[in-house]
């Protein structure tokens, strides 16, 4: 078991930002090891939630001596909206920066609230990863369970923490805040999306399995989406102008939370879940190490003519005039043998040299050999992790 003292690879910017990310992925825990010395204000204590919500103007007297260029820490800043045009003004007139912290920005764009009118950047975080864990990373047990802080530090509880993790996703980003009005079809959805990790979002199947309209379907996914539970994958269109074409497919940022959504925790999940799972593990992976090393690279799937699919595609480098993008491509396999039929999305892409060039193939698999086979790098996943957060793959 972990000791709760592992380092995040996020970094905090010099001037003032927004931290999103779902609930119980450490932001709470990274901001009090940053910030030590800043005005903490948590929001989740119910006298400090009623005097602001009441009066935001109380702010710079909670903050009270504080120096130019000090930091003050807003926690769970999407419970009172209002409190950023409070944020706005002692930016201008006492020159402080803050930290404004939630799980989401949903609330706060609904609440027609401004974002600061770019006073801040915004960053992410999300649940541990592999270069975070360090060696007590384990690819079998991040597969089954995930890697929230709360499941790390205690493996052996996994199905009764992901099973509250969910009930409290429910009850807070949910009913408290009214965000549906009834909540048993969003459950039933729920559980839906969980068995469809991974795959091609057809919102018409959706609707008719869930019994709810075609529109409850895109409102319940931009929940989704919006409280960062979940990312949509978008197909990569190389020789198109409006690369959002087609039907993408929609992941859980967590493979543990992926399997308490679908109800799967006291069952043992079969092979096609898990390989679903390492697929979700990797792109975690991805998105983490493209947050924290700044790159923002766009990363999306493929599909060829004859329907096969490159699980992920990373543009490098964007098109320009007539020079094509570049990308790296990457396939995962849950299999301890790699297979060349796996290669033959990858290798139709890179055929396509006046629309794209792939820089780099690579297979992802969960054997223990490295190889090239004719320009494609097969690793194993530990090799290919420890690649990726070495900057050695984009």
């Amino acid at each position: 078991m972990l000791d709760g003292t592992l380092k995040r690879l996020l970094r905090a910017p010099e001037r003032s930002f927004f931290l999103f990310g779902p609930r119980g992925v450490g932001k709470s825990t990274w901001l009090r090891q940053t910030f030590a010395d800043a005005v903490l204000v948590d929001l989740l204590d119910s006298a400090l939630f009623l005097e602001l919500s009441r009066d935001p103007s109380r702010l710079e007297a909670i903050a009270g001596r504080l120096p130019e260029k000090g930091w003050v820490v807003l926690d769970e800043i999407q419970k009172v909206p209002v409190l950023l045009e409070e944020v706005h003004r002692l930016m201008e007139a006492r020159g402080w920066r803050f930290v404004l912290c939630g799980s989401s920005a949903r609330k706060l764009r609904r609440g027609g609230v401004n974002l600061l009118a770019g006073r801040a950047v915004t960053r992410h975080m999300e649940a541990f990863c592999s270069a975070e864990l360090g060696d007590a990373f384990d690819v079998e047990q991040a597969v089954e369970w995930g890697t929230l802080p709360l499941v790390q530090f205690d493996p052996k509880s996994a199905p009764d923490i992901l099973s509250a993790y969910a009930n409290t996703y429910v009850r807070q980003e949910i009913r408290e805040e009214g965000i549906v009005r009834k909540l048993h079809p969003f459950l039933r959805f729920l559980g839906i999306v969980g068995q469809l990790n991974g795959q091609v979002v057809n919102g018409a199947n959706i609707a008719r399995e869930a019994a709810v309209p075609r529109s409850s379907v895109d409102a319940y996914f931009a929940i989704l989406d919006d409280t960062l539970l979940g990312h949509f994958l978008r197909p990569y269109r190389p020789a198109a102008k409006v690369r959002e074409q087609g039907h993408p497919k929609f992941y859980w940022f967590d493979p543990g939370v992926a399997r308490a959504a679908a109800g799967l925790l006291f069952d043992p999940v079969d092979r096609p879940w898990k390989g679903t799972a390492l697929e979700t593990l990797i792109y975690h992976e991805l998105r983490v190490y493209n947050e924290t090393q700044g790159k923002h690279r766009p990363i999306c799937y493929y599909r060829t003519e004859s329907g096969g699919e490159v699980d992920f595609v990373v543009e490098t480098r964007k098109r320009q005039g007539a020079s094509p993008p570049h990308a790296v491509c990457l396939e995962v396999k849950l299999a301890p043998r790699w297979d060349r039929k796996w290669e033959r999305a990858m290798r139709s892409l890179q055929a396509r040299p006046e629309a794209i060039r792939v820089d780099r193939m690579i297979g992802v698999y969960t054997g223990k050999r490295a190889y090239t086979l004719d320009g494609l790098d097969v690793l194993p996943v530990a090799d290919f992790l420890r690649q990726l957060h070495q900057g050695g793959v984009f």
